[in-house]
């Protein structure tokens, strides 16, 4: 007799059902087909041995080995990836390409080049000087990355080696585009695939959309704060220029 019949409920789904993978009856199938286009994913509500059984149209999905659709061998090129990236930063470590000095070679600013600092943004940025002073701010507000990107396109620009400007470009989409990096930049999502798009062949202006955006956004967001900040209020009134030593 039916369980349903019996106790006049449906009995619990079982805790520990099996998942079915084998091919369905030829009977069951043809009742599956013809019921209102359920192919993807149906659960044998019959009696007995059928009970929490389900049964899926694709049963040869690969065995996952993480939280996605992917594969074994999609994690594994992830982790060699991972060991040729390393690598390659070590190299790239060890000829200090992608090195950017905490401080610009520049003489002391006079007076009347830190008062034209504040003019214009514009003003700031070409004087080295400047961009030293600006930089030692953004460090305490822990953005100093957009001043190192910003550098990092202008070394980028003045390069004419095809090979050193790849590897250059490679150093700067893993230090400041790369979301896996803690320098990561605030960029948008257009101008991140016009990057991703370009380095298939880089070139000095790869980075160049990238490179106005970061500017746009010191000149709008940290200029106006550093125009109030007490270390340049001392450089107007005649004060020391604050250490630029790490």
């Amino acid at each position: 007799m039916c369980l349903r019949q019996r106790s006049g409920s449906r009995p619990p789904n079982r805790p520990h059902a099996q998942i079915y993978t084998g091919p369905i009856p030829a009977a069951r199938a043809g009742e599956l087909t013809m019921g209102g286009g359920r192919s993807e994913t149906s659960a044998l509500s019959g009696t007995g041995e059928g009970w929490g059984f389900i049964t899926t149209q694709n049963s040869q999905r690969p065995n996952a080995c993480c939280f996605c659709w992917c594969c074994c061998c999609s994690c594994s090129w992830n982790e060699e990836e991972r060991r040729k990236r390393r690598r390659r930063k070590k190299i790239s470590l060890d000829s200090k390409m992608e090195t950017i000095p905490r401080c610009e070679s520049c003489t002391k600013p006079s007076p009347e080049e830190i008062g034209l600092w504040s003019q214009s943004f514009d003003k700031l940025m070409r004087n080295p000087a400047g961009r030293n002073v600006f930089r030692e701010f953004l460090r305490t507000e822990y953005s100093e990355e957009n001043m190192q990107f910003w550098l990092a396109c202008e070394d980028l620009k003045r390069e004419i080696n095809k090979s050193a400007i790849e590897e250059k470009a490679r150093v700067i989409y893993e230090d400041y585009i790369s979301i896996l990096s803690p320098k990561e930049v605030s960029l948008d999502a257009r101008v991140r695939e016009m990057i991703n798009k370009k380095m298939q062949e880089p070139t000095p202006h790869t980075f160049e959309d990238a490179q106005l955006q970061i500017y746009m956004l010191m000149h709008r967001d940290s200029y106006p704060r550093f125009l109030s900040s007490s270390n340049y209020k001392a450089l107007v009134l005649g004060g020391s220029q604050p250490s630029s030593d790490s």
